[in-house]
């Protein structure tokens, strides 16, 4: 299994992961890496729960990959943050949109939109499921 690599910067209150790679989405620290979800988890204990995944460099993620956003995204959300997904290319719009996960995350194509949107203090996105069941 290869791995997303995962660096993290800031803009202000905002946590950006910037990722490349296929597969698995992971933090490498040296010959060690850590999951998403617990690098997701480290930063909400840290404070920081406006969390922006930049995709730009990935062009595929496979299934544990998959999980492990969707599992970022509840674990955020019950904290009261929020996680929002950046340049989604081709390929991994279409994974998406396939999974349906395009319902589930907020997706921007700039950087700067995303941000902003932050500050806007969207509510959370409610599961098309409930919208259906409603």
């Amino acid at each position: 299994m290869t791995s997303i690599g995962i660096k993290a910067r800031h803009i202000g209150n905002i946590s950006v992961l910037d990722m490349a790679g296929n597969g698995r989405i992971s933090l490498r620290f040296g010959a060690s890496t850590v999951s998403l979800p617990r690098a997701i988890e480290s930063l909400l204990e840290s404070g920081h729960d406006r969390i922006l995944l930049n995709l730009a460099r990935v062009e595929y993620i496979d299934a544990a990959g998959l999980g492990d956003l969707v599992s970022s995204q509840i674990t955020v959300n019950q904290k009261g943050g929020r996680i929002k997904l950046l340049n989604l290319g081709d390929k991994l719009r279409l994974i998406m949109t396939t999974t349906k996960l395009m319902t589930v995350f907020e997706v921007y194509n700039s950087e700067s939109e995303a941000v902003d949107s932050f500050e806007k203090g969207n509510p959370p996105l409610v599961p098309e499921s409930a919208i259906t069941a409603a």
